[in-house]
């Protein structure tokens, strides 16, 4: 928005609502009151009513009654009412100009509480250390360097107020140097300038150079705020065990979670699969208060569909009264991702009923879906109306669903001509899953083409190594294999090791592939050692030629039974009371002899088995009937034209319905290649 148009749409007259209110006994209520009463007006209608108040007595332009109404109206996204009151003053001085500034600048309106800065100057209205800092809250860094020069010219530096809303614009805007600069020179460091400082650091990525700062202050200066800057940077980082382990320090010091904390706490959770500790959240959620709202919701919905119990997502979904889009993309990606594309599919149409606009993200479950199913014209369908009915600049992700999806269903040329015809340059992670589907369905050739196209374009990372060593492993040319690793070894370039998880008493216990750290590990490899006796008499022959090493027979067997999930199964086995459910996270995906194990043992001990993977949910379940396979290449592809029909024409369900599948893998073990 221009200046110009600012000023030529400001009303000359209020336009504020009447109010009918009698007010018999305020003839004694002071302005001091008065101010008091504005800032706890918990509705519009409050403030409304003492501003009627205030106009019948003549107050309305008393400097720190204006202040206050033109803020609690900003609180109440009434920005308009703050523009009329300014524009009713006569003659505004500094502190009526800073007010309206600060309306603009805390609902992120930096365009037009600029306009009124300028406006200010050109009055000859000389702004105050209360006005820059109100105007540095939200504009963006080149604009601030520009004010920052005026704030010296005007010997505000060193205000505390100043110097601190410098710190947070620096370090937003990502100039951690002059923000440590500025924050160093500041004798006066108050809570406000050492978390705009961590926030920096962690918005770079620095999380130690964060943590550092947030152990130098007092423990009793921190706030939930600055608590919740570095619990949410470690969660966006990656790095739940901190954030977890900083959460429970937080709880151990009586600080109070807020609705920001918990939502971090719940991605935490989400990441390591730790089942219970958001189960605990969300009922420390319910047990304090904390309204579950749009954000509140998503972020349960999120959690428990990564932890693997999407029974428990479908409840909180279904419970959410007003469902914005966000929550309805989590609840569709979360179908998507442990295997249940109709019901994903169902989600979808049913969103569309409602009139609600789909995001970029809820495509990316849709096509993800898709893929799962192996629904090639129905993914090309979606893929296409992205753009052509909701204006959607299909991105990156969307790429890789297709290519996923093309590649699966072994369309690898076209997969690889799509890749190659993209408006936006490709990421590592397409190109991988371009050479995964190429492992898949043993095209040599192809797969060789794409690897030397990557390393002549410096595109080349670990995993493309690691894919092309395992193409040559499994036809056994070890030549090959020998080749790609004087390549990793001269490159510098180290495989990621396998790790799996399982939570068991609240706690997180990690695995390796071979791992012997674990206190148990003795238990652990006596329970291996039983699982193998079970698997014999089931008459299970150990799948070898999944392992891409050039070893003898028995050796093979062996690394196979020393799988990282394995090993989290059997301490699981060990560690909890009989049939109840073993929850895995792995890092990589499952290998198809770990896939065909799990089956076994979910039939003999009676147990549901989940596992996540790096690509979806399997959800092994003791019963009669075969775990489902319904992403089978071949068997997919002779009942695609029926399958989509169902998808499609199938779109009201409830909660029940979408539950009752809920207990079956709905992926195909021919799909799981070792890694």
């Amino acid at each position: 928005m221009s200046c110009a148009t600012l000023f030529t749409t400001i009303p000359a007259k209020p336009s504020i609502p009447p109010i009918t209110t009698t007010t018999k006994h305020h003839r004694s209520l002071s302005p001091e009151r008065l101010a008091t009463l504005i800032d706890r007006s918990k509705t519009t209608t409050r403030v409304l009513q003492i501003h009627a108040y205030l106009i019948r007595h003549g107050l309305e332009t008393q400097k720190v009654l204006n202040f206050k109404l033109q803020r609690s109206y900003a609180s109440f996204d009434r920005v308009n009412y703050s523009v009329v009151l300014f524009h009713l003053t006569e003659n505004p001085d500094v502190y009526f100009y800073t007010a309206i500034v600060h309306c603009h600048a805390v609902k992120n309106l930096h365009q037009e509480a600029l306009c009124y800065y300028i406006q200010m100057l050109a009055q000859n209205v000389e702004p105050n250390a209360f006005t820059y800092s109100a105007l540095l809250k939200s504009c963006p860094l080149k604009i601030a360097k520009t004010l920052h020069s005026q704030v010296v010219k005007l010997g505000l530096d060193a205000n505390a107020y100043v110097r601190t809303a410098l710190v947070d614009v620096y370090a937003r805007g990502g100039d951690l140097a002059s923000a440590r600069q500025l924050f160093d020179k500041n004798l006066d460091k108050n809570l406000v300038s050492r978390t705009a400082m961590i926030n920096g650091y962690v918005k770079q990525g620095d999380l130690e150079g964060a943590r550092l700062l947030f152990e130098k202050m007092d423990e009793k200066e921190r706030d939930v705020v600055s608590w919740n800057v570095m619990i949410d940077g470690y969660t966006q980082n990656a790095r739940p065990n901190e954030a977890l382990a900083l959460f429970r320090h937080m709880l151990s010091v009586n600080m109070r979670p807020d609705e920001v904390t918990v939502v971090a706490v719940l991605s935490a959770c989400g990441q390591l699969g730790a089942l219970e500790l958001g189960r605990w959240v969300h009922s420390y959620i319910n047990g304090k208060g904390i309204r579950i709202n749009g954000r509140v919701g998503t972020a349960l919905v999120d959690m428990y569909s990564k932890c693997g119990s999407l029974e428990q997502s479908c409840l909180v979904f279904d419970k959410i009264v007003d469902k914005d889009v966000v929550l309805w993309n989590s609840m569709i990606v979360g179908y998507a991702m442990h295997g249940f594309s109709r019901e994903a599919l169902r989600l979808f149409n049913e969103m569309r009923r409602m009139c609600l606009h789909p995001s970029d993200i809820t495509f990316i479950g849709i096509l993800s879906a898709c893929a799962h199913a192996g629904l090639v014209s129905e993914g090309w369908s979606f893929f296409h109306s992205m753009e052509d009915e909701y204006g959607i600049e299909p991105k990156v992700e969307h790429y890789g669903c297709m290519v996923n999806l093309l590649g699966r269903a072994g369309y690898l040329e076209e997969a690889y001509e799509l890749v190659k015809g993209m408006k936006i340059d490709p990421d590592p992670v397409i190109w991988g899953t371009l050479l995964g589907a190429c492992r898949l369905h043993d095209n040599i050739g192809l797969g060789e083409e794409i690897v030397k196209f990557l390393v002549d374009h410096n595109f080349a990372n670990s995993g493309t190594y690691i894919l092309l060593s395992n193409m040559y492993a499994a036809t056994g040319d070890w030549n090959g294999v020998a080749r790609v690793r004087t390549m990793m070894k001269d490159d510098g370039v180290r495989k990621e090791p396998g790790c799996s998880s399982i939570e068991v008493n609240n706690k997180v216990y990690e695995f390796l592939a071979g791992d012997l750290k674990h206190p148990k590990s003795k238990e652990i490899y006596m329970m291996v050692e039983e699982i193998n006796g079970w698997l014999k008499a089931h008459g299970y022959n150990p799948q070898t030629h999944t392992v891409l090493h050039d070893i003898g027979q028995t050796e093979k067997e062996r690394s196979l039974e020393v799988h990282s999930e394995k090993l989290a199964i059997a301490f699981g086995l060990i560690s909890t009371r009989p049939r109840t459910t073993i929850k895995i996270v792995k890092n990589l995906r499952v290998c198809s002899d770990c896939h065909a194990v799990t089956k076994l043992i979910s039939k003999i001990t009676e147990r549901k088995i989940v596992v996540r993977d790096r690509n979806r949910f399997h959800h092994f379940l003791d019963d009669d009937l075969q775990v489902s396979e319904i992403a089978g290449e071949t068997a997919l592809k002779a009942n695609q034209t029926a399958a989509a029909r169902e998808y499609t024409d199938e779109c009201k369900t409830n909660t029940e319905e979408r539950l009752a599948s809920v207990n079956k893998c709905p992926c195909s073990s021919s799909n799981h290649n070792n890694k």
